[in-house]
């Protein structure tokens, strides 16, 4: 998962240029990226939500807490496929969260229901603009 302490700086200290692009079945360096990739998006865009007072109109829906094969990107196996419908199945049930700017976790907001309910709602909001859209 995200928040899951893969790697500390006595053991990358450690390593070589191969230990940084392969290391115990890992790949630290690519992992370190796509990080930092994922958290300048939520930066970006939840800092430009939140200057609009637009909050609402920006749903990610995200488990930080993704482990083993769960939080692999190619284990395609029916076991696993299985396994990551029913975690997105949980996470409709779950309240709506949003990243702490400062903490980098995301938090339940109160008050705005679950997952579920915030995808409605502006599934709802997304077909009404439509709607007014191809009136005019």
């Amino acid at each position: 998962g995200k928040h899951e302490e893969k790697y500390n700086a006595t053991i990358a200290s450690r390593w070589g240029m191969l230990g940084w692009i392969y290391n115990n079945g890992a790949t630290p360096l690519i992992d370190v990226y796509a990080d930092a990739s994922a958290d300048m998006v939520d930066i970006h865009v939840s800092t430009m939500f939140q200057t609009l007072a637009s909050e609402k109109n920006y749903i990610r829906i995200q488990d930080d807490n993704l482990t083993g094969e769960a939080a692999s990107m190619d284990i395609a196996t029916i076991e696993n496929m299985g396994r990551l419908v029913q975690i997105g199945n949980d996470l409709l049930k779950k309240p709506v969260s949003r990243v702490n700017l400062e903490t980098g976790r995301y938090e339940p907001v109160v008050a705005e229901g679950t997952n579920e309910a915030a995808i409605i709602r502006f599934a709802q909001l997304l077909s009404e603009e439509r709607k007014l859209r191809l009136n005019n």
